[in-house]
């Protein structure tokens, strides 16, 4: 008697073409916490003094902080990323609201492993950050 062969799993979050996205609003408290935690205390982003006699004129948030966005969606598609790339294209100022947009762009279910494209833009439609992440999707369905 044979074994009856089970359905094939297709991780979700794994579906060339699927997207994501959301917005947030960076704050004072972002930014706070944020140097507090991994305690980059470049004066870019904690010196009014120091930034105004730069380029920027005013405190950017920090390019982590504004590239961690791209963990909400792994957070909710469990995806684990294994790899992480960043191109830090323009600032980010504090009270700035940034849209992350997320998509998968290649899928290999046999290895449960997936590339995303992802991209963040400004109020002005200015991108701000663009990356490219890999890993394992952890949602299934039939």
């Amino acid at each position: 008697m044979s074994t009856p062969e089970l359905p094939r799993r297709v991780p979700e979050a794994a579906i060339v073409g699927k997207k994501a996205a959301f917005s947030r609003t960076f704050t004072e408290a972002d930014v706070a916490l944020f140097v507090g935690v991994t305690w980059d205390v470049n004066p870019y982003h904690t010196s009014d003094r120091y930034v105004r006699s730069t380029r920027f004129q005013r405190r950017i948030v920090p390019g982590l902080l504004t590239g961690s966005m791209l963990t909400h969606v792994g957070g909710l598609w469990a995806f684990l990323a294994t790899g992480m790339s960043f191109e830090f294209i323009a600032p980010v100022h504090i009270g700035e609201t940034i849209t992350a947009e997320v998509e998968v762009v290649e899928a290999d279910a046999s290895r449960n492993w997936a590339r995303l494209r992802c991209s963040c833009t400004n109020e002005a439609g200015v991108e701000v950050l663009r990356a490219e992440v890999v890993g394992y999707p952890g949602r299934f369905k039939e």
